[in-house]
């Protein structure tokens, strides 16, 4: 993992959106860490517009974040809703 995310904030993520800090195996917690990630790498691209690297890993976190969002409509419509909620994300 890169160094801008520390234990700390990843700890405060898991503790925010998971079931503890130490969960970090939920849909919820995974996508809130997506979601943090994928925050982090649209700042860096506004800057570097030409980084076509992060441009992917952009795109396949996006598509990860996707998946585990489907996956938690077809099982929990409630945590679906609530992690969309809480995090602002749209759809």
């Amino acid at each position: 993992m890169s160094n801008y995310i520390d234990t700390e904030k990843k700890q405060e993520l898991f503790q925010n959106y998971g079931k503890s800090a130490t969960d970090t195996g939920s849909a919820e917690s995974q996508i809130a860490l997506f979601s943090y990630r994928i925050a982090h790498l649209t700042e860096h691209l506004k800057q570097h517009k030409h980084d076509y690297n992060t441009q992917r890993a952009l795109l396949r976190l996006v598509g990860k974040r996707r998946s585990m969002l489907d996956y938690l409509v077809k099982t929990d419509i409630e945590r679906y809703r609530a992690i969309v909620k809480a995090l602002g994300l749209r759809k």
